[in-house]
């Protein structure tokens, strides 16, 4: 009797040890096959079929499409360049160029992904729309306030996530180190 309930007391705390690891692992980012750039991150392997079982069970879970091998790229930042997380209590300049892409889509939300509530409804730019100094270089405030020129209304209630999707690139895993991406600064916070 005494061998069963070993056994049973054994069987149990595996089940939990092993359920509990799994669940944290995929509570998590993708946590492999990361590649940064500045504040910027992002997973060129991700929509590919060499993506690693963590990220393609978390992206089961959750039922995230990733960008293909060969349709682009995105980049996602929680942080400024300075490191401080993006926070809707501040303000932010997103400024500067970004790689060659034939397309590309800068995004504001929350760190699930989710759209906010804005009185403008916008809540992204991309490419074609967006107002550019002569240089070529853009900059994209992104504010509770309204803002000459690009601007992106934050009303969220925390943490933002800007994410980057650059369509038919020539960046690859390689390539990714080099890429000049927009910087992220913090202006004022209230």
């Amino acid at each position: 009797m005494r061998l069963l309930i070993n056994l049973l007391v054994a069987i149990a705390i595996a089940v939990i040890v092993g359920l509990g690891s799994a669940w944290l692992v995929l509570d998590r980012e993708r946590i492999f096959g990361a590649m940064t750039r500045g504040a910027w991150t992002a997973w060129p392997e991700l929509g590919s079929p060499n993506a690693d079982p963590y990220s393609r069970a978390e992206l089961a879970r959750s039922g995230a499409l990733p960008l293909g091998d060969g349709e682009g790229i995105a980049f996602v930042a929680d942080s400024d360049d300075s490191g401080a997380a993006l926070t809707d209590r501040c303000n932010y300049v997103v400024s500067g160029q970004t790689p060659a892409a034939r397309l590309w889509t800068l995004t504001v939300t929350d760190r699930a992904g989710n759209l906010f509530e804005t009185p403008a409804h916008r809540h992204g730019f991309h490419a074609r729309e967006i107002l550019r100094r002569e240089d070529g270089s853009f900059a994209i405030a992104l504010s509770g306030e309204p803002q000459p020129g690009n601007w992106l209304p934050v009303t969220g209630s925390g943490p933002l996530r800007l994410t980057l999707r650059l369509y038919d690139t020539p960046l690859t895993s390689s390539g990714i180190g080099e890429a000049t991406l927009p910087a992220i600064t913090r202006k004022a916070c209230r």
